[in-house]
């Protein structure tokens, strides 16, 4: 057999137009317990996917749990962003249960999904495991989820994986959007994005960006 290689994506390589985002129950009393990562990693991993959608005009979905009875307010990292979303607040836990949330999703109309959420096992893997089995196709952003135990958020995340569920991380989505350093229309964003929520590597970028700028290169 005689494979030629081509120059084009592979169909699984998200894309801004081609999903929706639904970030679920990032809420103070869901927080609380989180132990399988640090919160303060959290919030900054959900401040980097939130911005990333907004910059790249991803379709998105803000959903809470009772939030004036018991999980209480949205992490200031999404409602900053989108300060004008109309966020659904719900009681059942698997958020694929609700009738406004579903509506939502259909007007959408995209077929392919990103979810994440507090918690990893409850209001994560109930949307993830009913979309799935719906016939939707899954991401999952692995950073951007927490439980009350490493174990708790391991065992979802594979059950999540055996049912179909691709992980993604918050730095891998955003940087899968811009993909090419040549897409000059959304390079700034990217970088200031990665600047500020990427860690090490935007640390890298600030340093490269630097030092090529102080010894007589052209600013980017």
């Amino acid at each position: 057999m005689n494979i030629k290689a081509v120059a084009k994506p592979a169909r699984t390589l998200l894309s801004p137009n081609d999903h929706a985002l639904i970030l679920i129950d990032h809420q103070s009393q869901m927080a609380f317990n989180t132990k399988s990562i640090d919160i303060t990693t959290l919030r900054t991993n959900v401040a980097m996917l939130a911005r990333a959608a907004k910059g790249f005009r991803v379709p998105t979905i803000v959903t809470t749990i009772s939030k004036d009875t018991f999980a209480g307010p949205l992490f200031n990292e999404i409602a900053d962003v989108f300060p004008n979303a109309e966020v659904i607040d719900r009681t059942t836990s698997n958020g694929w249960e609700d009738e406004n949330l579903i509506r939502r999703v259909n007007a959408i109309g995209k077929d392919r999904l990103v979810m994440c959420g507090l918690w990893t096992s409850v209001c994560c893997n109930g949307p993830v495991l009913s979309a799935l089995e719906q016939g939707y196709e899954v991401y999952v952003v692995t950073d951007a989820c927490g439980d009350c135990t490493i174990e708790a958020h391991e065992r979802a995340i594979a059950r999540m994986i055996q049912a179909g569920a691709r992980p993604i991380t918050s730095l891998a989505y955003l940087l899968e959007l811009q993909r090419d350093w040549a897409r000059l229309e959304t390079y700034e964003l990217t970088v200031g994005i990665a600047k500020q929520y990427g860690g090490p590597f935007g640390v890298g970028l600030q340093y490269a960006k630097t030092m090529f700028e102080t010894h007589g290169g052209q600013k980017g």
